[in-house]
C-alpha cells in the first residue's frame, strides 16, 4: 500500500513539473517582446544559456556527484567544431552544432576513461588541469587560428546558418529552446533507472555496487550527456557572438561559471541550475556593465559576495526556498 502511494505521489510530482515547465516556457517565449533595449535582450539570451550548461553540469556533478571543473573542455570543442566545419566546410551550425555535441561528449569520455578512477576532490582536480592543458593546446595550435581565434563570416540571412540581421531576438528562441531540450532531457533522467543509479553512486557507491550498480559505466554515461550538452551549448554560443577564442571558450573561469548556477540554485535538483542562473548571470552581467570599467574590482567583489551570502544563507541551493531537495537517496535501485 505505501509503495503504491509513493509511485502515486511521484507520478503527481512529476506531472506538476512538467505542467510548470510548460507555463515557464511560454512565460519567457513572451518575455522580450516588451522589452526594447538590446541590451536586456541580450542579457536574458545569456542567462537562458548558462541555465542549459548549468543543466548540463548538474546531470554530472549534480545527480552522479562527479564534481567537475573542467567543463570548458567540452564547451571549446563544441565551439571550436561547428565553428571550424561552417567556417571551412560551409556545413550550416544547425548541423555543426550536432557534430560539435557529439565530439564534445566523446572528449567527456575519453576524460572520465582515466579519470574516473580517481574519487572526490582529485577527480575534479584531474578535470581542472585536462582542460587547462587543451587551453594550452587551442591557444598555439595554428590550425584553429592559435590565440587569435576565428571570426565567424556573414553570409546570408538564415535559421538555418544562424544569422540574423538583429540577432538578439532570434537568438532568445534558439537558447530557449536549447534550455527546453536540456531540461526535459534531465527530467527524464531524474525519473529513468539511469537517474537512480547516479544518485545511488553519489550516496554511496560502495552501497550501489553492492546491488549490481555498474559504477564505472553508469558515470561514464552521465559524463558523455553531460558533455554532448555542454558542446551544443558552446556552438550556439559561438554562432551568438561570431567569434571564437580559447579564452573565451576554454577558460578557468568559464567552467566555474557553467557550475556555479547549479551550485547556487540547488545541485541534484531539476530546477537549480535554471533558478540559480536567474540570480548570478544578471548580477555577475550589471555588476561588469556598471562597475567592470572601474578597474578596482568592485563588480567582482560584489559577485563573489554574493555567491557567499548565498551559500551561508541557504547551504542546499535557492531551491530550498520553496522546499525542493536534491533527489538523492530519494530512490530504490533497481536491480535489473
Amino acid at each position: 500500500m505505501s509503495a503504491a502511494m509513493g509511485d502515486n505521489a511521484l507520478t503527481r510530482r512529476r506531472r506538476r513539473e512538467l505542467i510548470i515547465g510548460a507555463v515557464l516556457l511560454v512565460a519567457l517565449a513572451v518575455l522580450p517582446l516588451p522589452i526594447s533595449s538590446v541590451y536586456l535582450r541580450g542579457l536574458i539570451v545569456l542567462t537562458l544559456l548558462y541555465a542549459g550548461l548549468s543543466q548540463g553540469w548538474n546531470i554530472l556533478g549534480g545527480y552522479c556527484g562527479q564534481i567537475s571543473l573542467g567543463h570548458a573542455l567540452y564547451f571549446g570543442v563544441g565551439a571550436y567544431t561547428s565553428t571550424m566545419l561552417y567556417v571551412n566546410l560551409g556545413v550550416p551550425p544547425t548541423l555543426g552544432m550536432f557534430a560539435g555535441g557529439a565530439l564534445a561528449g566523446l572528449a567527456a569520455l575519453l576524460v572520465g576513461w582515466p579519470c574516473f578512477r580517481l574519487s572526490g576532490h582529485y577527480y575534479a582536480i584531474a578535470t581542472l588541469v585536462v582542460s587547462q592543458m587543451f587551453l594550452l593546446l587551442v591557444s598555439n595550435w595554428n590550425f584553429v587560428n592559435a590565440s587569435m581565434g576565428i571570426t565567424i563570416p556573414f553570409h546570408t540571412q538564415s535559421w538555418l546558418d544562424l544569422e540574423f540581421r538583429t540577432a538578439v531576438l532570434p537568438f532568445h528562441y534558439v537558447m530557449l529552446a536549447y534550455v527546453a531540450v536540456v531540461w526535459i532531457i534531465a527530467w527524464f533522467v531524474e525519473g529513468s533507472r539511469w537517474g537512480f543509479y547516479w544518485r545511488a553512486v553519489k550516496d554511496d557507491g560502495a552501497a550501489a555496487s553492492s546491488l549490481a550498480v555498474r559504477i564505472f559505466p553508469s558515470k561514464m554515461a552521465a559524463a558523455a550527456i553531460s558533455g554532448a550538452i555542454t558542446g551544443v551549448g558552446g556552438a550556439l554560443y559561438a554562432q551568438y557572438i561570431g567569434f571564437v577564442d580559447p579564452d573565451s571558450t576554454l577558460g578557468l573561469s568559464l567552467s566555474v561559471l557553467i557550475a556555479l548556477p547549479a551550485v547556487v540554485g540547488g545541485v541534484g535538483t531539476l530546477w537549480g541550475p535554471l533558478l540559480g542562473a536567474a540570480v548570478l548571470i544578471p548580477v555577475q552581467q550589471l555588476s561588469a556593465a556598471w562597475l567592470g570599467g572601474s578597474g578596482d574590482g568592485a563588480d567582482l567583489m560584489i559577485y563573489g559576495a554574493l555567491i557567499v551570502v548565498l551559500a551561508l544563507a541557504r547551504p542546499q541551493g535557492l531551491v530550498s526556498l520553496f522546499g525542493i531537495r536534491s533527489q538523492a537517496g530519494g530512490g530504490v535501485v533497481d536491480r535489473a
